[in-house]
């Protein structure tokens, strides 16, 4: 390691995490010289599909273009997260977290307005035009608009092998990333017991000043060389297990604008479409279901919804995964970033977007020496023990007010099982709705508003308003809901409509060249 300044950064891992981490921080910060190594015959996870509305910002930082984006990752738009069957299981049960925050105005004042309103009409309908956009399958977004601008907050559903050979061909061609393809084989300890450098296979050696462990649930340096200490919640969140496929459709079928989680007797199902296919898959928990009894449920629900798919050519991709993080996430002169940080199921598209914040934390507080070093990894430590607790708690809560009585389902409403702070904000939640004097950090994962759309969802009881009626301001704000929502639904496209314009356009030039 350098005396001076953290001149050099090597990154161990490619997938979404490392080359997401290389085009980030070679973008943010020009000055280093960053170099990734990744292992040639290591498969990467990539189910990761779900993004969160931070990767608007994301790309736009790193530099690529969202039609470039889009085309190049068969990426669709994401604008919230839809959840059937969670409740009961009954038909018609479904509620949806949108990512659009609720009306203006006090929230008890909107939800005695939601309650005096139409009987039937759902939280989310009431207090977002969202709903409606995302019940028609419709784009946030005009093509004409700007880049990452939209009338909607959105995010993206996108083919996550895709998107890292962008990341890798825009950090290596345009941000000046060197690529290094080779297996790490150990590490060589520097005297403070930090990591020296990287011993390869072709017994070369790579130093630098600071590491960035990409490697996945390996772990090769935070767990190999640190030794850092694995938290484990599975007492909390029960899946171990997924079955994943990808299930192609036709090219004027509806792509949706959500994803959709719909839940089974042992943990749930994912469907995510993109313009080509759709992604599909069961996360369930093995000490309630066996394999093949998940792989009866995936293809059950593939012939439900793809009438026709051929069950035959199915071959789900088995995953098996522990739940929980790290204790350090930042460990002498090594950062723990994406798997290798840790993982809990995919229920609200939290992996990537931790990535994306852990290197937004590293880059706005660049450690300028060593000497300093120690001080930001505890301070970075805090920060993340915290958003994952806070991921957790979000997680859990989508179980603990389910009213299924499968085995599984009441396990999760064990007591015993839920986290103490989740359960003092139930306990304050009956009397008044979520908000943001219930949540520390400015930059909240799931703020307030994400806690209200699945509360009042999934039936949470409302606190008591007897005797007192909804303002007439509230009242407006919601008319103005619905008014917008019949506006967005006659002037945005369907997101079908949007890709097949967007594909056409990025062909055009080479056709007319041609």
């Amino acid at each position: 390691m350098s005396k001076g300044s953290i001149q050099r950064v090597v990154i161990v891992g490619g997938g979404t995490a490392g080359w997401l981490s290389a085009s980030y921080l070679a973008a943010r910060r020009p000055d280093l010289a960053i170099t990734l190594i990744e292992a040639p015959n290591i498969p990467t996870i990539g189910v990761g599909e779900g993004t969160w509305p931070t990767m608007r910002e994301t790309l736009a930082t790193i530099g690529i273009s969202e039609a470039e984006f889009l085309v190049t990752c068969d990426a669709s738009f994401k604008q919230g997260s839809r959840f059937d069957g969670w409740v009961t299981g009954d038909p018609g049960d479904s509620y949806l977290h949108p990512f659009t925050l609720p009306a203006g105005g006090d929230m008890a004042d909107l939800l005695r307005a939601w309650q005096a309103g139409p009987s039937g009409g759902s939280f989310a309908a009431a207090v977002t035009p969202q709903a409606a956009v995302c019940a028609a399958d419709l784009a946030p977004r005009q093509r004409a608009m700007p880049d990452y601008a939209g009338t909607m907050n959105y995010a993206y559903h996108l083919d996550a092998g895709r998107f890292a050979a962008l990341l890798a061909r825009h950090a290596v061609q345009r941000l000046g990333v060197r690529h290094i393809r080779a297996e790490v084989m150990g590490t060589e300890p520097a005297p403070n017991g930090d990591i020296a450098a990287l011993r390869l296979a072709d017994g070369d050696s790579i130093a630098a000043d600071l590491f960035i462990d990409c490697s996945g649930q390996a772990a090769r340096l935070i767990e190999g060389h640190f030794a850092s200490a694995w938290v484990d919640r599975s007492d909390v969140s029960f899946n171990d297990r997924a079955l994943a496929v990808q299930v192609p459709v036709a090219p004027d079928s509806p792509i949706a604008s959500v994803t959709v989680g719909t839940a089974h007797q042992a943990g749930w199902l994912w469907d995510i479409g993109l313009p080509t296919r759709r992604g599909i898959g069961c996360v369930y928990a093995s000490r309630f279901m066996a394999d093949d009894e998940a792989d009866a449920v995936l293809r059950g629900y593939v012939a439900a919804q793809l009438p026709g798919a051929d069950l035959d050519a199915l071959n789900p991709r088995r995953l098996s995964f522990r739940t929980g993080h790290r204790q350090r996430f930042w460990q002498g002169n090594c950062v723990a970033i994406g798997l290798s940080a840790g993982f809990i199921e995919p229920l609200e598209a939290s992996a990537i977007v931790l990535i994306e914040l852990s290197l937004r934390a590293l880059a706005d507080d660049f450690p300028a020496s060593r000497s300093v070093m120690d001080i930001q990894a505890r301070r970075f430590d805090a920060l993340f023990r915290e958003r994952w607790e806070r991921i957790v708690e979000f997680l859990k809560l989508h179980y603990l007010l389910s009213h299924r009585t499968e085995p599984y389902w009441l396990a999760h409403r064990d007591a015993a099982t839920v986290p103490a702070r989740l359960a003092e904000n139930l306990a304050l939640w009956r009397n008044r709705p979520p908000s943001w004097r219930d949540f520390s950090q400015a930059e909240e994962i799931f703020p307030a508003a994400s806690q209200q759309y699945v509360l009042y969802g999934m039936r949470f009881a409302l606190p008591d308003s007897s005797g007192l009626m909804p303002s007439a301001a509230v009242q407006a704000r919601l008319a103005e809901v619905r008014e917008r929502a019949r506006s967005l639904a006659a002037a945005l496209p369907s997101n079908r409509t949007y890709f097949t314009a967007a594909a056409a356009a990025s062909t055009a030039p080479a056709a007319r060249t041609a």
